[in-house]
């Protein structure tokens, strides 16, 4: 009863601007550890947690990979417990994603609706866009029963630049509420059709045309400082398109060759500067490798 595995789960980003809810890619350079040793004693305990996050809940029931594992093995029936040891690498709060990793050996689909239920836990609604990405990796389509890879050209790389700010998931939603415009929709959605049909057939064109956010953007630009001026910025480089990763305050570009998004992350950290605020950047490929089992031993 003493089997451990160790898997890693990337961060990733969310919505990609005209996908609310519904898109996400994973990223390279930044992801969460869990560690899981299965034990004898029903139930699930956080053992500890460290990282660059400390202050998390211990409860299960509070805790984002803790419930996952619960769900799991209610749904399973499983007669056995979990311990777990949390490393954090993704910052709350950043808009780069969130994970829960399990030791079963289960196929990555099947573990969706398990981690569904512990991002209900970390937001407050069961959304996969940042699930979605990290389990498959890669550009993601995340519906709420299935999750579905989309094709995304090797060469293309994003720039990701997280501003030494926190914007909790929940405040991020709170100004979505209201009554949207059927012409703003109408818009999303001509985006969103532009967008996928651009990636299914590598037209960096169509994804330019697509990749423009009328629907959410707006509300939640005024709770990024300097939000404005880096995405300027990444366009000014060359961006096929910027948005808000997730639900902020990272701000992600999209580009056709890694040297241009890493010039447009100096530019889009510059602009940050201006406004007084740090900020760390990333630079990944688009098809980014998903979560994996770094260790196991039965």
């Amino acid at each position: 009863m003493s089997a451990t595995a160790t898997a890693f789960a990337p961060a990733s980003i969310g919505n990609v601007g005209v996908g609310f809810d519904l898109l996400g890619h994973a990223i390279s350079g930044a992801g969460d550890r869990v560690s899981v040793q299965r034990v004898g004693t029903p139930g699930v305990r956080v053992r500890a947690i460290t990282g660059c996050v400390t202050e998390l809940p211990l409860e299960p029931e509070r805790n984002t990979a803790a419930r996952a594992l619960q769900a799991m093995i209610a749904a399973l029936e499983l007669d056995h417990g979990f311990d777990i040891h949390i490393e954090k690498g993704i910052a709350l709060g950043s808009g780069m994603g969130g994970s829960a990793a399990s030791a079963e050996p289960l196929p990555r689909a099947a573990l969706y609706p398990f981690a569904l239920a512990g991002e209900a836990v970390a937001s407050g609604s069961a959304h996969g866009d940042n699930i979605g990405p990290a389990l498959l990796g890669g550009l993601v389509l995340a519906s709420p029963t299935q999750l579905l890879s989309l094709a995304v050209p090797a060469a293309w790389h994003v720039a990701l630049v997280h501003p030494e700010l926190i914007l909790e998931t929940r405040r991020s939603r709170e100004v979505l509420a209201g009554a949207f415009h059927l012409s703003e929709f109408v818009a999303q959605s001509t985006h969103l059709a532009l967008f996928l049909t651009g990636c299914q057939r590598g037209d960096a064109e169509l994804v330019r045309a697509g990749l423009r956010d009328v629907l959410i953007e707006p509300r939640r630009a005024a709770l990024i400082p300097g939000f404005a001026a880096v995405k300027a910025a990444a366009l000014a480089a060359g961006a096929l398109g910027a948005s808000i990763s997730g639900g902020g305050p990272s701000v992600f570009a999209w580009f056709t060759e890694r040297a241009a998004a890493e010039q447009a992350s100096l530019a889009m950290q510059r602009a940050f500067a201006a406004a007084g605020i740090g900020a760390n950047a990333f630079v990944s490929a688009i098809a980014s490798p998903g979560a994996e089992v770094m260790q196991c031993s039965l």
